[in-house]
């Protein structure tokens, strides 16, 4: 099952109105995933400043982060908590002394995203449940993508729900399953990178980071998915400049996107958008078979 949405927004105007256009899709989409779900947000943000979204495993340990890292590096260090996640926001040049930090002093915290513009929030629960904690619906931004959990190949965790990301300011989602990703693991971790989970999703995230790194945009690093990556799948797209969205060549996994002057969305089904503002104009469609749909700002 799990349920997947996506909002790119090209009239500003409805910026204030993201998150809780986003929080209303993923209400939707309760009954497809029910035990978690989590969200990623791109806002107006500095490329100067880096944000990371952090997580611990201990109760009340976030309370006081934000003071005890800007002491011990001497860093600039800007703070919003949000239920059991903290975004820190800091000059990227302190990058480095702010992260070997957290490793060397605070193991029990975990590095749930990094970006500019992205920040990323995810816990077990409904899904209305989940966006209420986070306050989703205050949240503003361009644009933002969500996922709606029913775990069946892992436990019920925070760490394994989604988004997940593995570079600054991109995030995926998925709905499907890969069958090679045990092996893409092994061959990514070779590259440098890392994962926190056994989760599919994860190993298709670091995929995507890995060959942008090589030097493809977006679109190509979706486009040579096609023949790396062996499964079913659907795949919902976050990065610094927009979203994309690409359906494995025998998409067997609902999903339909909606476009109109103000914006596009998707859903894994139509209902997911017929709340949306004027979703009667709408060109309503259902994405081709490994065909890439990418849109961006500018």
């Amino acid at each position: 099952m799990c349920g997947i949405v996506g909002l790119f927004l090209k009239n500003p105007s409805l910026e204030p109105k993201l998150g809780a256009m986003l929080s209303d899709m993923l209400a939707v989409m309760c009954d497809r995933g029910p035990d978690s779900a989590g969200f990623a947000i791109y806002g107006r943000g500095d490329e100067d400043h880096l944000k990371l979204t952090l997580r611990s495993t201990i109760a009340g340990s976030l309370d006081s982060l934000a003071d005890e890292l800007a002491a011990a590096t001497a860093a600039p260090i800007k703070s919003e908590r949000r239920d059991t996640h903290l975004v820190i926001s800091f000059p990227r040049d302190c990058e480095h002394e702010v992260r070997a930090w957290l490793a060397r002093e605070r193991p029990d915290v975990s590095v749930v995203a990094a970006g500019t513009r992205m920040e990323m929030y995810k816990e077990v629960g409904l899904p209305p449940d989940v966006a209420a904690r986070f306050r989703l619906n205050e949240m503003q931004g361009t644009h933002g993508i969500g996922h709606t959990r029913m775990a069946t190949e892992s436990a019920v965790t925070t760490k394994g729900a989604h988004p997940f990301s593995t570079g600054v300011d991109e995030c995926l989602v998925h709905n499907g399953s890969l069958s090679n990703h045990n092996g893409l693991r092994r061959r990514l971790r070779r590259e440098g990178l890392d994962f926190a989970t056994e989760n599919d999703t994860e190993v298709a995230a670091g995929y995507l980071t890995w060959r942008m790194r090589q030097g493809d945009s977006l679109k190509q690093a979706l486009q040579a998915s096609l023949n790396d990556l062996d499964g079913f799948y659907t795949f919902v797209v976050g990065s610094e400049s927009g979203f994309a969205v690409l359906r494995d060549p025998i998409s067997c996994k609902p999903a339909v996107m909606a476009e109109t002057d103000d914006y596009v969305a998707f859903g894994s089904e139509y209902r997911v958008l017929a709340g949306l503002p004027g979703i009667e104009k709408a060109r309503v469609f259902e994405p081709e078979p490994a065909h890439v749909y990418a849109w961006e700002r500018g």
